[in-house]
């Protein structure tokens, strides 16, 4: 009886150590919302990829894998059905459904922040509970890409009225919004406390629907670290499990500790600074929109501030993308750069102010200071404020300041994204230019880009896209820094190798932790 009791007591401690096990994680900064349709970027993405499921995502190849959809067929030109997966449950305990999927897009197309990408889609068509048809309004190539963003809110919870009498699916960036503070999905976790800024933690979904995920991991304590080097100590003395992203000064130290695993790839996300044209008109003028470029030097702020952990660019997508320009060459010429003020009549320069955030990408704030002490030396005294990201949107978004730095990774993994939210001329309704804070607006631009979304010879597509970024360059329409390098670093036994990827979208549902 002794011995039965001991196995059974042995065998409770296994199951548990195997499936409970807490992950402590530091990242340079938390959501700004549970709200996954608040706002349109890397961050938010990440807590929606632990909170909610998608139709489909990106697997570490870049193919495609079945989640919430279990497969689907294109019926015609227009129209692609997807077979939803039975049985899933949301965590508030209500039942995954087709109507479910239906609800959430037309929530996107209300959101100022993904409308962008919706916009050639029509009313999907419910053709049963576990059946639906997406449909687009023409031919347009990149549907399964954006079935990688439709992850399906739980309707029943979001409708209706909250305890203050507002509607519980309203979509608001900064003030008090039921979805802003509740959340209901169908992925590996819930969120169970959250405080700004300080702490959020995350339990497992006991009824998660996908039993064949490997991931042990129970509970998930997400602190917001700012400060790179403090990030790095907090693994380094084991406070905590997992870090991102690491800083470049750390990469030799920490790739040669023994007890750490360090995992780095080459990144599509683009470091950009955008010179608002409607705000200050010297930038509407060409030629000092050329000086700036000519007097950053791209490479070298890659070379002594990242560290090697990034590549210079010249254009939106990187080397693989369908819209890259072999011939785009660097532009960085000092020389050149007060040449271009003195015939643009600005010889003696001018002011202007700049806002960056500081603890959103890569050495943020230091790359800003680097391009406020180069612009200076053709004569363009810069007034600069750094700032956490969850203050900074709000003042991207008023476009407080002159010149302003946005990084983007495309939504769709494809050149048009980019061109999308960055470049094409701002539209409210549309949701394009939605991050465009340059007012930069070249109609021709726009026009390819239309056009290569609805292109389906990959050729032709391939010579549109590369033809929007010749314009984009020989406009000086914005200012290319670098593509940012992805990393991450945890502990021995934390697996994290097979669970990250190039979207920068950690799938810590399918974590192992020995």
């Amino acid at each position: 009886m002794k011995k039965l009791l001991f196995f059974a007591l042995a065998f409770i401690f296994l199951a548990t150590s195997a499936q409970g096990k807490t992950l402590k994680m530091a990242l340079d900064a938390d959501p700004e919302s549970m709200d996954p349709h608040v706002q349109l970027s890397g961050g938010m993405l990440q807590y929606t990829h632990l909170c909610f499921d998608p139709l489909i995502r990106w697997t570490k190849d870049m193919k495609f894998e079945p989640r919430l959809a279990t497969k689907w067929e294109r019926i015609d030109d227009l129209t692609v059905r997807f077979y939803l997966r039975e049985g899933v449950k949301f965590h508030s305990g209500n039942t995954f459904t087709a109507a479910d999927v239906a609800w959430t897009m037309d929530r996107l197309k209300k959101s100022e922040d993904f409308k962008g990408l919706f916009t050639s889609f029509a009313e999907p068509k419910i053709i049963d509970d576990y059946t639906i048809d997406i449909i687009t309004t023409e031919p347009y190539p990149l549907v399964e890409n954006m079935a990688t963003y439709i992850f399906p809110l739980d309707s029943k919870f979001y409708t209706g009225t909250d305890e203050k009498g507002l509607p519980k699916d309203a979509i608001v960036k900064t003030e008090y919004s039921f979805a802003n503070q509740n959340q209901s999905g169908s992925g590996p976790f819930y969120v169970e406390s959250r405080e700004q800024g300080v702490k959020m933690v995350y339990k497992r979904f006991a009824d998660y629907w996908d039993k064949d995920s490997k991931g042990n991991v129970n509970e998930i304590i997400l602190t917001p670290i700012k400060e790179n080097a403090t990030r790095t100590a907090a693994l380094l003395s084991g406070g905590v499990d997992f870090i991102a992203p690491v800083p470049p000064q750390d990469f030799n130290r920490l790739s040669t500790n023994k007890d750490i695993n360090l995992v780095s790839m080459a990144g599509s996300r683009i470091i950009t600074f955008q010179l608002n044209q409607k705000r200050k008109p010297e930038f509407a003028n060409l030629k000092v929109r050329q000086a700036i470029i000519a007097a950053i030097d791209n490479a070298g702020i890659v070379a002594k501030l990242m560290k090697g952990t990034a590549t210079a660019a010249q254009q939106q997508g990187p080397e693989g993308f369908d819209g890259y320009v072999e011939d785009l060459t660097p532009r960085f010429d000092l020389a050149k750069a007060k040449q271009l003020m003195k015939e643009a009549g600005f010889e003696k320069g001018f002011e202007a102010t700049m806002i960056a955030p500081n603890n959103r990408y890569v050495n943020d704030e230091k790359i800003a200071e680097a391009v406020v002490s180069m612009l200076s030396k053709i004569g363009i005294k810069i007034s600069l404020k750094t700032m956490p990201k969850a203050q900074y949107w709000d003042e991207f978004d008023a476009q407080v300041a002159d010149i302003q730095m946005v990084g983007w990774h495309s939504d769709t993994e494809d050149s048009a994204n980019y061109s999308e939210y960055l470049l094409m001329c701002p539209n409210k309704d549309t949701g394009k230019g939605q991050y465009n804070s340059g007012n930069y607006c070249n109609a021709k631009l726009d026009e390819l880009v239309n056009q290569a979304n609805v292109e389906n010879d990959r050729v032709k597509r391939r010579a549109l896209l590369q033809e929007v970024e010749k314009i984009a360059y020989e406009d000086a329409a914005y200012v290319p820094l670098h593509w940012q390098n992805l990393s991450w670093a945890a502990k021995k036994g934390v697996n994290i190798e097979p669970v990250v990827n190039i979207m920068d979208f950690p799938y810590l549902g399918d974590l192992v932790v020995e």
